[in-house]
């Protein structure tokens, strides 16, 4: 029974969302290396245990008003705060 009750204390615990979208938003800016012009924000929970994440997209959108000059999805950690994925695109201000 103490066996049981330590993991569900344990999963109940890496489920908890830890970081703020604030703190969510303010550490995925500093993994780019431009200021982004939008900011979207998403609360995901992902695998078995819905561990929750904060997808960040960070961007600078084309003056013609299609597409992106420079994009960046960043995925962090809701409950530790650790950065786990940055996916940056090009830049195609040319």
């Amino acid at each position: 029974m103490l066996a049981l009750a330590f993991v569900v204390a344990r999963s109940c615990q890496q489920a908890q969302v830890r970081l703020t979208k604030e703190q969510a938003i303010e550490r995925a800016e500093r993994e780019v290396d431009f200021t982004p012009t939008r900011t979207a924000v998403r609360l995901l929970r992902q695998g078995l245990s819905s561990k929750p994440f904060w997808i960040v997209s960070l961007s600078i959108p084309r003056r013609e008003g299609e597409g992106y000059r420079r994009l960046a999805v960043v995925r962090i950690d809701a409950n530790s705060g650790k950065v786990e994925e940055v996916t940056a695109g090009r830049d195609r201000s040319r």
